[in-house]
């Protein structure tokens, strides 16, 4: 198993290059601030980036807890990859990391100064210092359920392999951590609430939300409520449509991670003319 080490400051674009740089040189997984990745897949581990404050970030990244560590070199020895990469600030912290997880001497030094020009490190930097910009390289799908509640975009990158050759796909994950912040902040659940019942009065046969009722679980969150439907209009369909349309509204509004729309009709509506 091979080794390589790709180095550079924070903020410098390492996650972004990663892919790229190990699609060119044939190294089959990817060792990034805690996670353990091959391909388009995140094989174990728990990404540094939603630790709540930079010291225990830190922490994730060298692999300093043994549960966890434990857990990324039991995927090692069962994926044996023929060769790693490690992202890190510093050789020395290259080295810790491969040191924790049993792995052979590190054989091959890159710095990010030899696979990024000088204006693209500087663009990374003004991303991550202006607006708190880390990148995960693996697509949404793979992450978003571990980062409930923060902010998260997808990145596609396009890029002709050569001339002549197929156009490769990369999807990586823009994240916002905690500790990148300023401050903190929090949405209430009266503000989902609210979001909730105007999103769901939209659908043609609501009459009105009698309750909503948010639960915060540990992946996300579950939206509870009761409405009551005018008469005159398939049932199972207005509620299916409240389902999909509080999915969407919620989500965009609040990048939350919806584990579930649960809905229920309590009372119908016959409406009567004179």
């Amino acid at each position: 198993m091979k080794i390589y080490g790709l180095v550079g400051s924070s903020g410098t674009g390492k996650s972004y290059r990663a892919v790229s740089l190990a699609n060119e040189k044939g190294i089959s997984c990817i060792i990034d601030d805690g996670l353990l990745i091959k391909g388009a897949r995140i094989i174990a581990g728990t990404s540094a980036k939603r630790e709540a404050t930079k010291l225990s970030a830190v922490r994730r990244a060298i692999f300093m807890d043994s549960e966890h560590s434990e857990k990324v070199r039991e995927a090692i020895l069962v994926e044996n990859p023929s060769s790693v990469l490690i992202l890190g600030t510093s050789i020395s912290m290259i080295e810790r990391i491969s040191k924790e997880l049993h792995l052979p001497d590190v054989e091959e030094i890159i710095l990010i100064e030899d696979v990024a020009s000088e204006s693209d490190i500087s663009w990374a930097r003004k991303q991550r210092k202006e607006q708190g910009k880390h990148i995960i390289p693996v697509p949404t799908f793979q992450v978003r359920k571990d980062f409930s509640g923060f902010f998260i975009d997808p990145l596609r990158i396009f890029r002709i392999q050569g001339k002549g050759r197929q156009i490769e796909t990369l999807e990586k994950t823009v994240v916002r951590p905690t500790f990148s912040y300023f401050g903190r902040f929090y949405i209430a659940d009266s503000a989902i609430e609210s979001i909730v019942s105007y999103s769901a009065n939209l659908v043609p046969g609501v009459s009105r939300v009698q309750k909503c009722v948010i639960q915060s679980q540990e992946n996300g969150i579950s939206i509870d409520l009761d409405i009551e439907v005018f008469y005159g209009i398939p049932i199972h369909q207005i509620m299916k449509e409240v389902q999909e349309k509080v999915l969407v509204e919620v989500g965009y509004a609040t990048d939350m991670n919806i584990i579930a729309v649960n809905v229920l009709t309590r009372k119908i509506v016959i409406l009567r003319y004179e």
